[in-house]
């Protein structure tokens, strides 16, 4: 897998070198991240209330997202100076077990990858971490994002792109329906070369705020995966997937 940045530093394009690496499920131990960034200027001392806060955060998370259908939110601590916030965001048909097991991967990892940062979000194939002394929560964020892609190239690649943006774009109109808040959504379309798409975004958005997210995003189609066989954007708050073939369990 190579890499290249951007010129900004919160923004990074992830190039797979061979399809079967965007196949693996990573559902905690046993997969690395998928990407993370240490995303706060500002630093916390050792043994601080912050740093207690934001393990009370870890553990919290960890024990409220399985339960609640894969998502949790807390804000944890009195002061301004020392409460932390967070979230923890499974994908839509990872179960419970995993759920848990890969958002305690999470913090361990991104305590190791980013110690001592006020702000981080770290991204595995099954779930995303994020927390931060700022109160982002219910704010939409696309400036964390970063692409992935499959280096296979499609025969007609101004066919597919089409194909691949009109699924996306009928998956994010059906992310969360008035009986349904998980603000998620997969598909497929009904011809001969099926696509396979998926679409989440994280649940302290509201409906308008996800589809705007996720529009945000999937119009960076065809500039993030011109033509490839499979392609990803992910961001802090929304993230799309497309593969030529079945990804998500049912």
């Amino acid at each position: 897998m190579s890499s290249s940045t951007l010129s900004f530093p919160a923004f990074l394009i992830i190039t797979t070198l061979l399809s079967t690496l965007l196949q693996r499920t990573v559902a905690g131990a046993g997969g690395d991240p998928l990407f993370h960034f240490c995303s706060s200027p500002q630093n916390f001392s050792q043994n601080s209330p912050y740093q207690s806060n934001l393990q009370t955060l870890f553990s919290q998370l960890a024990d409220l997202a399985p339960p609640a259908a894969g998502f949790a939110k807390a804000s944890i601590g009195h002061s301004s100076i020392d409460r932390v916030n967070g979230l923890a965001l499974c994908r839509g048909d990872v179960d419970s077990d995993d759920c848990k097991t890969c958002v305690l991967e999470a913090s361990r990892e991104i305590s190791r990858r980013c110690p001592l940062n006020k702000g981080s979000v770290i991204w595995y194939d099954s779930c995303l971490l994020k927390y931060s002394d700022d109160d982002f929560l219910g704010q939409v964020d696309n400036g964390q994002r970063f692409y992935m892609w499959n280096i296979n190239v499609v025969a007609d690649p101004a066919a597919f792109n089409g194909k691949a943006k009109e699924l996306l774009g009928q998956l994010a109109k059906l992310q969360a329906p008035a009986s349904s808040k998980l603000l998620y959504a997969v598909g497929e379309t009904e011809d001969k070369k099926r696509l396979y798409g998926l679409v989440q975004c994280t649940r302290d958005l509201s409906k308008e705020d996800c589809e705007s997210c996720l529009g945000g995003i999937i119009g960076e189609l065809p500039s993030c995966c011109d033509g490839k066989e499979g392609g990803r954007v992910v961001g802090g708050s929304c993230n799309f997937r497309y593969e030529i073939y079945p990804f998500v369990g049912r």
